[in-house]
């Protein structure tokens, strides 16, 4: 996630600007360059499967930039805590660029809703994990 924050990822544009002669454009769509914010936010793919996933959290509104994106983990509230949206920010992102080289390296795509079901899954057992290591310290300590 960190190198995605920090625009890293080799995405085309940042290839082609160390190779001329390598093509920009979004291997996946062809239309548009293919940077982080396209990629992972505004690329028809990504933003079916970030609307199912935010929706699942009460957030009904597209997110449009990066920069929106980081400020929307940020935000707490009583409904939804920063540190579920970092853990489904992410899983989603972390997902996005597999189903990206997924396409790239082995032709093959996943369904929008295969997607979704294994980033819902990857969040419960995270989810289920934290419950039971609280659980686990605090019998540990009983135990003592």
């Amino acid at each position: 996630m960190w190198v995605a924050h920090l625009n890293r990822l080799p995405t085309r544009s940042r290839i082609a600007r160390w190779s001329p002669q390598a093509s920009p454009l979004c291997c996946l769509c062809n239309s548009f360059e293919k940077t982080r914010d396209h990629l992972l936010i505004s690329y028809d793919y990504s933003s079916a499967i970030w609307s199912p996933v935010l929706a699942r959290l009460g957030y009904y509104h597209n997110i449009l930039s990066w920069a929106e994106f980081m400020s929307w983990i940020r935000v707490s509230s009583s409904r939804c805590p920063s540190t579920l949206r970092q853990l489904v920010a992410q899983a989603t992102v972390y997902h996005l660029w597999k189903q990206r080289n997924n396409v790239l390296h082995n032709t093959t795509s996943i369904s929008v809703h295969s997607v979704f079901k294994l980033i819902d899954k990857e969040i419960r057992n995270a989810i289920s994990a934290r419950r039971l290591r609280k659980n686990f310290r605090g019998l540990m300590s009983l135990s003592l």
